[in-house]
């Protein structure tokens, strides 16, 4: 899934062409996944799992605030180069809106790591005064509006990196520190 994702979009994707890149027959393909969105939701649930899993590894335990949301930031956008998935709207056009509702459960772990980050940088006098779910909104949304020039190799990891990391130190970081 994740090779043919690189390349099209899911409308152009059929469970053919799936079992074709996996080496399986279509059939042994509908033992696991009975249709296309259900294949579509393991894609974006083993990716999620994979971030989540992946956070902590290498930051010490006194990590700053700043160097956990870098951290986050640097290893979602990895994750979307790694493991190109279709964006919301698109599974949402393609699938409908129950997809997207299950879609949303997936991204519930890392908004909540998000969270926890932008609670702590706020209490730590890291990060001004936060609406802290509005915030881990729009610093998701900037990360993900990275998700087809990283896939399309229109900027690089690091390029893409810098401008996010950037972007949101200027929208949450405190004046002071």
């Amino acid at each position: 899934m994740a090779r043919l994702s690189r390349n099209r979009g899911i409308d152009a994707i059929s469970m053919t062409d799936v079992a074709a890149e996996a080496g399986v027959a279509r059939t042994v393909l509908y033992n696991y996944f009975p249709d296309k969105a259900a294949l579509l939701l393991a894609f974006s649930q083993r990716a999620t799992d994979y971030l989540v899993e992946s956070f902590d590894q290498g930051l010490p335990d006194d990590a700053t605030a700043v160097a956990r949301l870098d951290s986050f930031i640097r290893l979602q956008l990895k994750g979307l180069l790694a493991h190109p998935h279709p964006g919301a709207a698109e599974i949402t056009a393609a699938l409908g809106p129950d997809a997207y509702q299950a879609l949303a459960g997936h991204v519930a772990p890392m908004r909540k790591i998000l969270c926890e980050i932008l609670t702590g940088g706020t209490e730590s006098g890291e990060f001004r005064p936060l609406n802290v779910d509005a915030t881990a909104r729009s610093v998701l949304a900037v990360i993900g509006a990275e998700r087809i020039p990283l896939v399309e190799g229109e900027v690089t990891l690091e390029e893409a990196q810098n401008f996010v990391i950037a972007f949101v130190h200027g929208a949450v970081r405190s004046p002071e520190k």
